[in-house]
């Protein structure tokens, strides 16, 4: 277990290191789509299949075909790009740096939660997640799943187009 788990963050940190000193977008995208198989591979070592599950789905799936899609249409040229000045690189560099402090100050003090529900193994698996769904939650769930359904009726009406018919007399 230990072996995957450091095998999968070393994944994770230099697939994230190529996404940001990557040249190419696409290739960015790329690098960064490993890098998110590589976070579900460590919610499956979490005992979160559900979670790894959607995040394949909703990230690697949508997200980034929503980013590949923008950077088509951007089509991004050389002589688009313009260069910055040295002021402004020395203060992104600056205020990167203090935006790191500021997030190693605030994880150095740790808080403990305590879980409303002990722990166990079965946390995280798609059947409790089922199961937590569809008794806790099922009321809600149904109001939701009404919602959407209203919604995409709305947006039929509004996209389709009104006929006109001529009667001829």
């Amino acid at each position: 277990m230990a072996f995957l788990f450091y095998m999968l963050s070393a994944i994770m940190i230099i697939s994230a290191l190529f996404v940001v000193f990557s040249k190419n977008p696409v290739d960015s995208v790329i690098y960064l789509i490993i890098c998110f198989i590589g976070m579900a591979g460590q919610y499956i070592l979490l005992n979160a299949q559900f979670l790894a599950v959607v995040h394949v789905i909703v990230y690697t799936g949508a997200i980034m075909v929503l980013f590949l899609f923008v950077i088509m249409l951007l089509n991004l040229n050389k002589e688009i790009i313009v260069r910055k000045s040295k002021v402004t690189r020395i203060s992104a560099v600056i205020t990167g740096g203090i935006f790191f402090l500021v997030m190693v100050a605030a994880t150095r003090q740790v808080i403990e939660i305590h879980p409303r529900y002990p722990f166990s193994g079965t946390v995280g698996l798609v059947s409790e997640v089922g199961k937590t769904l569809f008794h806790e939650f099922l009321l809600p769930f149904e109001i939701s799943s009404v919602l959407f359904i209203s919604a995409m009726i709305g947006a039929v009406m509004f996209g389709k187009k009104d006929e006109v018919k001529n009667f001829k007399s």
